[in-house]
């Protein structure tokens, strides 16, 4: 799963860089299906845990939305401690 946030100073310095020959690396992202705005992105390495709020809506034209909230940093977590999408019903405690 790729997410896209707009991260605060305090979860910056804990990201690390991609190296230059990550399949990413100059790859154009836009900001949503149709846009021709390109959004300014930063590849990271996924050695991070963050916390999400996710709901499901579907706007006035029956387009289903998928509107995420960043919660917090979980520096208590390990990738490998997250159960991947469709593993069970596990959860990282806390």
């Amino acid at each position: 799963m790729i997410l896209f946030f707009y991260l605060d100073a305090a979860v910056c310095r804990h990201l690390t860089l991609v190296g230059p020959a990550h399949p990413w690396t100059g790859a154009k992202f836009s900001s949503a299906w149709g846009t021709r705005v390109i959004l300014d992105t930063t590849v990271v390495q996924p050695d991070l845990v963050a916390e999400i709020s996710a709901d499901t809506s579907i706007d006035r034209g029956g387009v289903y939305r998928h509107p995420i909230r960043y919660v917090r940093l979980r520096l208590d977590a390990s990738v490998e401690g997250v159960p991947r999408l469709g593993g069970g019903p596990a959860a990282v405690a806390g």
